[in-house]
């Protein structure tokens, strides 16, 4: 979608409560913001994202930057009746393919830099990409990288703390370059701790081989080890599949499911019918 297909008449403003790194000081910075909408009205689901508005003027002349993030949360209100939303948040720089020149990512440096007190414009909340099903016996196969991982943080907590009673596998195969940046699960941190004695639930995390190399986390490696399984949940009726991420997500996915498909031609047939069937949903920035 383009900036004028979004609605931007309501702006909301919040105030940070908090800005947490969550990510060691080796590594790129990622940091978990909460944010009180200071609007009771302000309703989102599990898995929506609402757009940061950053004052300018920005390089480019425009007077207002705007960026989508997801929300990581479920729907949380303060005491106050005003909800609560937390967005992952990974400061990102980018080289000019040309000149080499850095340049600084506007809406993530600008909510990095953001501390407990400051107050931010936000707009939405928009879409809802990953919807539950409603038969309970669904088989669900999520597929995060990077902070990819924020709307499966919100939607795992869904379905067990809210919904219960899931029955259906769930799978979640989480790819980062390192183990230290696994946002959410990693050794000091992981959310999703909670649902590992579940008997539906498991959770599989891909590393990159090279790290120092900048080589991508082993997503591709990591789904053909359990291929066995994932192409049985791909290739069944009662599956969903949910993709979040970067670009680069899509090669990987691909790469994978071809070798599973044995061609090509198959895999893309396969996946043809699971997205016109609404089972195969991707939320790629």
């Amino acid at each position: 979608m383009r900036l004028q297909d979004y609605d931007l008449e309501r702006p909301y403003q919040a105030t940070v409560k908090s800005s947490t790194r969550i990510t060691p000081e080796e590594c790129d910075e990622v940091r978990e913001l909460v944010l009180e909408v200071d609007h009771p009205d302000f309703h989102f689901e599990a898995g929506q994202s609402v757009g940061v508005l950053v004052p300018g003027r920005h390089a480019l002349g425009h007077e207002v930057h705007f960026r989508l993030y997801s929300i990581a949360n479920e729907p949380t209100p303060m005491p106050s009746g005003n909800p609560i939303i937390t967005l992952c948040v990974k400061r990102v720089d980018y080289i000019d393919d040309y000149s080499g020149e850095r340049y600084k990512g506007i809406a993530s440096h600008y909510l990095c830099d953001r501390r407990a007190g400051d107050r931010i414009t936000i707009t939405g909340p928009y879409g809802l990409p990953f919807e539950v099903p409603d038969d309970r016996e669904a088989n669900l196969l999520m597929i995060g990288l990077g902070t990819g991982i924020a709307p499966f943080r919100a939607f795992v907590k869904h379905i067990y703390r809210n919904l219960g009673g899931w029955e259906g596998k769930v799978r979640l195969f989480y790819g980062a370059k390192t183990g230290l940046e696994m946002v959410y699960m990693n050794d000091e941190r992981d959310d999703f701790a909670n649902y590992y004695d579940r008997e539906t639930f498991r959770a599989f995390k891909a590393l990159s081989p090279r790290p120092h190399w900048d080589e991508p986390a082993a997503l591709d490696r990591a789904l053909t080890e359990h291929r066995r399984e994932v192409w049985e949940m791909v290739s069944s009726p009662e599956t969903w599949v949910y993709v979040a991420g970067l670009q680069s997500i899509r090669e990987m996915l691909d790469k994978a499911f071809v070798q599973m498909a044995g061609s090509a031609e198959q895999w893309q047939r396969r996946k043809a019918e699971l997205v016109a069937g609404g089972r195969w949903t991707e939320l790629i920035y």
